[in-house]
């Protein structure tokens, strides 16, 4: 089997229905494969449209956006969006193409030549790789999809040069998935709970992380009387014409009296950099990045599955 079968059978098998892309020769044993399933293949102007419907479709319909571009001015087209998807928490999924194996970092001038395309790439996603071989195939797309269902949402991404596309894979390495401990911690569960029973003036905040959990939080808001309020990725999450729901500038004149926070999937970096902190306040934080978490100030009461 080639090289674009396989990634293709691992498209239909991740369950992707849509591909994004504006076509090049590079990739014509891609799309012959691809000609051969379901996925329906949408065909932009431009790269950076076809970069920016991945992102949209992974961001309305919260499953992976895909999108293909060729080497060097196709993945710099396509730059803004995929920062755009990091910013945004996305599941973006970037399959390069890159100049042959043996041309790589020798500077010749070849067509679509970009110095260091995959440390560019490395730099605006999650998480980016090579299919140096065509036997790495497996290994490199089962860490690809591993990192899109379990780490924190972020574009990866997929770089295949072109000898490469159309190569037998002879002896795939195999690839098992990680075991992953999806649970949160109860004891931090627990100690969330009773600080906000405690609570006088609680306050919810959620971000872009916390998208798949909109009906929760609503209850949980009616449950404790308290406001809500977003950053710019958790706009929508609860509804602006609900009576709980609250914009930034109305949060931040209660933040002076709030005396816990409940922050769900945000980085929390407005409040915390900029309206202040002091020893009264207490925060619980959701959220799947123990980064973020602890980035300003290590809260009392976390959340945090134990993630790549």
């Amino acid at each position: 089997m080639r090289v674009a079968e396989h990634i293709v059978r691992k498209l239909v098998d991740e369950g992707v229905e849509v591909l994004f892309t504006v076509p090049g020769e590079q990739m014509d044993a891609l799309f012959g494969a691809l000609a051969k399933t379901d996925i329906r293949v949408v065909h932009t102007r431009h790269e950076q449209g076809a970069a920016f419907m991945a992102y949209g479709y992974a961001r309305a319909t919260r499953k992976i956006g895909v999108y293909t571009v060729i080497s060097g001015p196709g993945v710099l087209n396509s730059t803004a969006a995929l920062a755009t998807a990091y910013a945004g928490d996305a599941r973006v999924l970037c399959l390069a193409s890159e100049i042959p194996t043996p041309l790589l970092g020798r500077g010749y001038g070849v067509p679509h030549e970009v110095p260091d395309q995959l440390g560019i790439l490395r730099r605006l996603t999650g998480w980016a790789d090579r299919v140096g071989t065509p036997d790495q195939i497996d290994t490199v797309l089962g860490e690809a999809f591993h990192r899109l269902r379990w780490s924190r949402p972020r574009p990866v991404a997929v770089e295949v040069p072109t000898d490469i596309w159309g190569a037998e894979a002879v002896d795939p390495h195999g690839w098992t998935d990680p075991a992953v401990d999806q649970r949160p911690d109860p004891a931090a569960v627990e100690a969330a709970a009773a600080v906000l029973a405690s609570a006088e003036a609680p306050l919810i905040m959620v971000g872009s992380g916390a998208r798949g959990a909109a009906a929760e939080i609503r209850q949980l808001a009616e449950r404790l009387g308290c406001p809500v309020t977003a950053d710019m990725g958790g706009r929508g999450i609860v509804s602006d014409r609900h009576e709980l729901a609250v914009t930034l500038p109305v949060a931040h004149r209660l933040w002076a009296e709030t005396d816990v926070v409940l922050a769900i999937g945000t980085r929390l970096m407005r409040p915390q950099v900029e309206w202040g902190l002091d020893d009264r306040l207490k925060i619980v934080r959701v959220d799947l990045d123990q980064t973020e978490i602890d980035r300003v100030r290590p809260p009392p009461c976390r959340s945090s599955p134990t993630r790549p």
